[in-house]
């Protein structure tokens, strides 16, 4: 009688689970994008609302995945949402654009700007490209020990990442001097509807990336539990840590000021702290791509390594290292395909691709939550979530309707990329059906 195939094991808690969603959603972008709202709206009352409005959506967007894990708490997340809800077809594309060009290009993004700090803070001349090689190829080999060795490191950053924004904030408030009256801010023609709705879209960006935590299901204590609390819990902390970052940008550097310079974060570290601030604030934004990259090493491959459980993809993929439980082949497929990118210089053009194809996916996930409850009610068999989206579905639609203006808004402002990016996405129907047929075909 052979031995069981090894499988995936559960050794992460509620602690990870948070840890894992606010490393999902901070990366660089925080340090930048205060700049891009103010731009837009020209009022530092209007920065933090917009920010505000931000949190809320994305606290929604939290909750609805929050009840969907609580009622579907299947491995693979927001894949096997998707394919329960709707079809396996639409399950794959989704996989199939994540490994393609979303998470990997992110995680090429994310790798090259770690070579391009640490380039103005080392002494040595190296190549950007070979930097964030050894750094996708350093996070690839940490997962492939285990989940418990990848999780402490992303948690690692993580917390590294908290201490240094609040620390960031902390010195900002208290201690940097406040500015002083700045010029007015010329912003965008059209209205204040019409102002913040552009300000939105940097905004919904910039708190995306909680549905990773999704993929790690399968290796999460009580995820029907474990994963509704982690979402809710990382998700507000963020908020928390965004809007004092964004309070912090506009005392020291005003409206004006903060809407002049493309490096907020920098320009308050070096007020504070003169030119040490500049190589300070490098630091610290290193370090945040860095445990991005991390966080999407981690979580990815557990969707490739269910497609081809469910037989959906290349059944290697499926594999289970008996000593580590982790899914070596879907992580080095990962890493191999980040790295093709982040040395072909394509990653900024790919993540243009696929900016739309995201959000199309969140608003998938809201209807997915609508089919689920509707067919748990007509079943007196259903167990009884440990979490409900509150005010559903009001609420539950109006995360669908902010999903999906961040698609139109990228459709009508980059239909070029954006018809590249459905391409890509629907390159996977013709993929699939070819591994459904192998599937269905009877073995001789």
């Amino acid at each position: 009688m052979s031995a069981p195939a090894p499988k995936l094991v559960r050794l992460l808690g509620g602690r990870d689970a948070a840890l894992i969603v606010m490393g999902g959603i901070i990366g660089s972008g925080i340090f930048m994008n205060p700049s891009v709202v103010a731009r837009f709206v020209g009022s530092g009352f209007l920065v933090m609302a917009v920010w505000v409005a931000g949190g809320v959506i994305a606290l929604l967007g939290a909750g609805i995945f929050a009840e969907l894990a609580a009622r579907r708490p299947q491995d693979g997340g927001l894949y096997a949402y998707l394919r329960d809800a709707f079809h396996p077809a639409l399950a794959f594309i989704f996989g199939w654009t994540l490994l393609l060009v979303s998470q990997s290009g992110g995680m090429a993004a994310a790798a090259v700007t770690f070579a391009n700090y640490l380039a103005t803070l080392a002494t040595w001349h190296a190549s950007n490209a070979g930097v964030a090689v050894v750094a996708i190829g350093t996070f690839t080999a940490i997962n492939a020990l285990g989940v418990r060795t990848g999780t402490t490191t992303q948690n690692a950053f993580m917390v590294l990442k908290i201490l240094a924004i609040a620390a960031f904030a902390a010195i900002g408030l208290f201690v940097a001097h406040a500015a002083g009256p700045s010029m007015p801010v010329h912003v965008p023609p059209g209205g204040t509807l019409a102002v913040i709705g552009l300000a939105m879209v940097p905004v919904l960006f910039a708190y995306s990336g909680w549905q990773t935590s999704s993929f790690m299901t399968a290796e999460l204590h009580q995820p029907q539990k474990t994963l509704p609390r982690g979402l809710i819990a990382g998700v507000v902390l963020v908020v928390a840590l965004y809007l004092a970052v964004n309070a912090t940008c506009l005392r020291v550097l005003g409206i004006g000021g903060l809407a002049a310079t493309n490096t907020p974060a920098s320009q308050v570290a070096g007020i504070a702290f003169g030119p040490i601030g500049l190589q300070i604030m490098a630091v610290v934004i290193a370090l945040s791509t860095l445990g991005f990259l991390s966080n999407q090493i981690l979580t990815s491959p557990r969707v490739y390594f269910q497609m081809a459980t469910d037989g959906t993809f290349f059944k290697q993929l499926a594999w289970v290292n008996p000593r580590t439980h982790a899914p070596v082949l879907a992580i080095l497929l990962q890493g191999l395909i980040a790295i093709v990118i982040a040395l072909s210089g394509s990653y900024d053009q790919i993540l243009n691709y696929v900016t739309c194809n995201d959000y199309i996916f969140f608003g998938l996930a809201a209807i997915a939550l609508i089919v689920f409850r509707n067919r748990d009610a007509r079943d007196p068999m259903a167990p009884k979530p440990f979490f409900r989206m509150p005010g559903h579905p009001v609420t539950t639609l109006l995360f669908l309707v902010a999903a999906w203006y961040v698609v139109g808004d990228t459709v009508l402002k980059s239909p070029h990329d954006t018809g590249i990016g459905i391409a890509i996405l629907l390159s996977g129907l013709p993929v699939y059906a070819l591994f459904a047929r192998r599937r269905a075909a009877p073995a001789k």
